[in-house]
């Protein structure tokens, strides 16, 4: 996000009520599956919102769209039980995803550094590390 969209501004922490983390789309570049997100029930998924310009949002949709992923709007909950319509990359299917990837670890680091650094919950957190153990 930093290198793509420099002038990204922090909005607010949200989840993602009854989707769930997978990680479908090989990656030689990042030495590992890369993650998407998907209907799960049961499931939550916790990340920062951003707000970027048109400018950005074109670079996030060129960069995402190499890694197989295209952008669309989903209801995500903020901390405070608001809702709010947000731009997600989701992956869409090829044929060089099966669904079920090892995570790759640089990935998993990173998300893990950001999901501290934004203070999400610790349930999330230790699920990122298990992925991390179970690699």
């Amino acid at each position: 996000m930093a290198a793509t969209a420099p002038n990204a501004e922090f909005e607010f922490i949200a989840h993602l009520p009854e989707w769930g983390l997978e990680f479908p789309v090989e990656s030689d570049t990042w030495g590992g599956a890369l993650p998407t997100v998907t209907p799960t029930t049961g499931s939550t998924v916790w990340g920062a919102v951003f707000n970027v310009d048109d400018s950005a949002l074109e670079a996030l949709d060129e960069a995402e769209g190499a890694e197989h992923r295209v952008r669309t709007t989903i209801e995500a909950m903020d901390r405070m039980g608001r809702r709010h319509q947000v731009a997600v990359h989701l992956h869409q299917p090829n044929g060089s995803s099966n669904g079920a990837g090892t995570p790759s670890e640089e990935y998993l680091r990173i998300m893990l550094d950001g999901s501290r650094h934004w203070s999400l919950p610790a349930g999330w957190i230790a699920g990122l590390e298990e992925h991390l153990q179970g690699r």
